[in-house]
C-alpha cells in the first residue's frame, strides 16, 4: 500500500487538508454507521503517544447506497469491501458495487431473525444479544470467518472497509479488536463501540416506529434493546476472551489463528 510520508501526515493533522477534512466529515446519506475505524480528526490516541491513522480501514453498516454514497465511496479509493454477513442477509440485501473495490464476504453469525420474532421482554433481547457477543468468540465459524478478515485487512494494499447488516455487533467487535491492536486506551475504544448509537439513532428511532405500530408500544423497549449497542454487550465477547484464552493476544494467535506477522503488519497499518 501506498503510505503518505510521515510529513505529509503531521502536516495534514495538524494543518486538516482538505483530504483529511474530507475524510472527517464524510456521510453517507444511505449507510448512516458508516465511520473511519481511526475516528475523526487526526486519529484516536493510543497508550504510546501516537494516533490511529485515518484513511486505512473503514467500518459500516449494509451498502443499500444511493449513486452519490457510491460515488463518495469510490473516492476513498477502496480496494476490499469485507461483508459480515451470513448468505441470507447478502442475498437479500447484496451490495452495492464500489468501482476499484473487490467484495469477499466472510459470514458470522448475527442477531437471529426467528428468534427476535419470538422476543417478548427487555430482559430475553439482552440475554440473546449477550450469547450473540460470546458466540463472536466461542462459535468456531464465527473465529474462523474473523481471523480470515483480518488476515487480508493486513494485507498491503489501499483502504479496506468491513461491515455487517447494522455495522454495530459483528463490525463493532472486529472495530475494538483493531483498536485494542493499535493501542487504543479501553474507554475510547468503548467510546467508539458505542458512537453507533449516536450515528444510527435516525434509522433506529424509524424501525421503532414500525414495531409500535405493527407491534404494539409495549414492544418498543423490548426491539430497542436488539438496535443498540450496549457496554454490557460487548463485556460478554471480553468474559468469553478472558475465560477461554485469558488475553486478547492469545484469542487473535490460538482463537483467529493469526501470526505475529499479521498483527506486526495490522498494527503497522493501523499506526505506522
Amino acid at each position: 500500500m501506498t503510505r503518505e510520508p510521515d510529513a505529509e501526515r503531521d502536516a495534514e493533522r495538524e494543518a486538516g487538508s482538505d483530504a483529511g477534512l474530507a475524510r472527517e466529515l464524510l456521510r453517507l446519506a444511505s449507510a448512516d454507521n458508516f465511520r473511519d475505524v481511526a475516528g475523526a480528526g487526526a486519529g484516536h490516541p493510543t497508550v504510546d503517544g501516537g494516533h490511529v491513522r485515518p484513511g486505512v480501514f473503514y467500518r459500516s453498516n449494509e451498502l443499500q447506497l444511493t449513486d452519490e454514497d457510491v460515488l463518495s465511496l469510490t473516492g476513498l479509493g477502496l480496494t476490499r469491501i469485507h461483508d459480515l454477513r451470513v448468505a441470507e442477509e447478502t442475498g437479500a440485501h447484496p451490495d452495492a458495487v464500489v468501482p476499484g473495490a473487490t467484495w469477499h464476504g466472510f459470514p458470522v453469525l448475527g442477531i437471529p431473525m426467528e428468534e427476535i420474532a419470538s422476543l417478548g421482554s427487555p430482559e430475553a433481547a439482552i440475554d440473546m444479544m449477550e450469547r450473540i457477543y460470546a458466540g463472536f468468540v466461542a462459535d468456531p465459524d464465527c473465529r474462523a470467518a474473523f481471523g480470515a478478515m483480518f488476515e487480508q485487512l493486513a494485507e498491503p494494499d489501499g483502504p479496506q472497509l468491513f461491515h455487517c447488516t447494522a455495522g454495530k455487533d459483528r463490525t463493532g467487535w472486529a472495530a475494538a479488536l483493531l483498536l485494542h491492536l493499535a493501542g487504543v486506551p479501553e474507554e475510547i475504544v468503548l467510546a467508539d463501540y458505542l458512537a453507533t448509537n449516536e450515528h444510527a439513532a435516525s434509522s433506529r428511532a424509524t424501525y421503532l416506529e414500525i414495531v409500535s405500530s405493527a407491534m404494539g408500544e409495549h414492544l418498543v423497549e423490548t426491539y430497542e434493546r436488539v438496535l443498540v449497542a450496549d457496554e454490557a454487550y460487548l463485556a460478554q465477547a471480553y468474559f468469553a476472551v478472558a475465560a477461554s484464552y485469558g488475553s486478547l493476544h492469545a484469542y487473535l494467535t490460538e482463537g483467529l489463528g493469526l501470526s505475529d506477522g499479521v498483527l506486526d503488519a495490522l498494527r503497522a497499518k493501523l499506526t505506522g
